[in-house]
């Protein structure tokens, strides 16, 4: 393939990243350095009383960062509630994914199916479908409150609290762990595994040797899958959790909808934005590492 060809077919892409995240993360933090306007949004800079320009800049926003730790401990709580989605995924994802890679043809297709049939329904409807669940009415919550009483402890609330936004978010993002590792380990030669076997490997030591090492790739792209978008979620904190679950993405949510502080949103969307490539790196460079000893 030649020179050209590659341009061309690396040019769409690049357009769209182009677009849709350099040119807007740019207008994003230009804005963190604006005032915000009387009435929300941003100061105008044209005066219509007296037609005179105001190219005002600030690093208010900026101060007002650090001027307490609640945003510093809002990302913190939003980076262990992603920590421990992605894990659950992958801890629920990793069997299920291979179980589907060893699976007859036939049998392996309608699994597939089942992953992705939730992706048919919309998000919000399977989030409120959660809330009914989890309700104080919910059969759920009346199973764990009667089990609860049998040992003479005090009935709990599932609604509104940090254990329902984690297994709603686990329920929501765990395909995207399952269908990167299922494309991993359906390339796996059955070959090293029979060798391994040959050679006295058990069970384990096979998995542990042969296919853990392999599936690395899978592993770590469909971590950053999960990952990502759960560090910035909002609506299942603000539908399951209420205010014992708020996450950083509810803040910004908050500065740009309700507080209409654009400025001072867009310091914290620059800021979860450097975060998150910052420990997509950090991983990316470690699995580097642990591949290539």
């Amino acid at each position: 393939m030649g020179r050209w060809s590659r341009q061309l077919l690396t040019l769409p892409p690049t357009i769209y990243l182009l677009i849709f995240f350099a040119i807007p993360t740019v207008i994003m933090l230009f804005a963190s350095f604006r005032f915000p306007g009387d009435y929300g949004g941003l100061a105008p800079w044209y005066s219509i009383e007296d037609g005179s320009y105001a190219f005002d800049l600030t690093w208010e926003n900026w101060q007002r960062l650090f001027e307490s730790t609640i945003y510093l401990e809002l990302f913190v709580k939003s980076l262990g509630y992603a920590v421990i989605t992605t894990a659950i995924c992958l801890l629920l994802g990793y069997p299920l994914a291979l179980m589907v890679s060893r699976s007859e043809k036939k049998r392996r297709d309608l699994l597939l199916l089942l992953i992705i049939l939730p992706f048919w329904s919309n998000f919000l409807v399977r989030i409120y479908a959660w809330m009914i669940i989890f309700s104080p009415t919910g059969a759920l919550t009346m199973a764990v409150n009667s089990l609860l009483d049998l040992f003479g402890i005090a009935p709990v609330s599932l609604m509104y609290s940090p254990t329902a936004v984690i297994v709603c978010m686990v329920y929501v993002h765990l395909p995207f762990m399952v269908l990167p590792l299922y494309a991993n380990l359906e390339k796996h030669d059955p070959a090293l595994l029979d060798a391994a076997s040959d050679l006295g490997a058990s069970g384990w030591q096979r998995f542990w040797r042969v296919t853990w090492p392999l599936s690395l790739p899978g592993v770590y792209a469909g971590s950053i899958l999960v990952f990502i978008p759960v560090l910035g979620m909002f609506a299942i904190p603000d539908l399951l959790g209420g205010t014992n679950a708020i996450m950083i993405g509810n803040v910004i949510k908050q500065q740009f909808i309700e507080s209409r502080d654009w400025p001072f949103g867009s310091v914290l969307s620059i800021m979860l934005t450097i975060a998150t490539i910052a420990l997509v790196w950090l991983g990316t460079r470690s699995g580097h590492r642990v591949k290539h000893g």
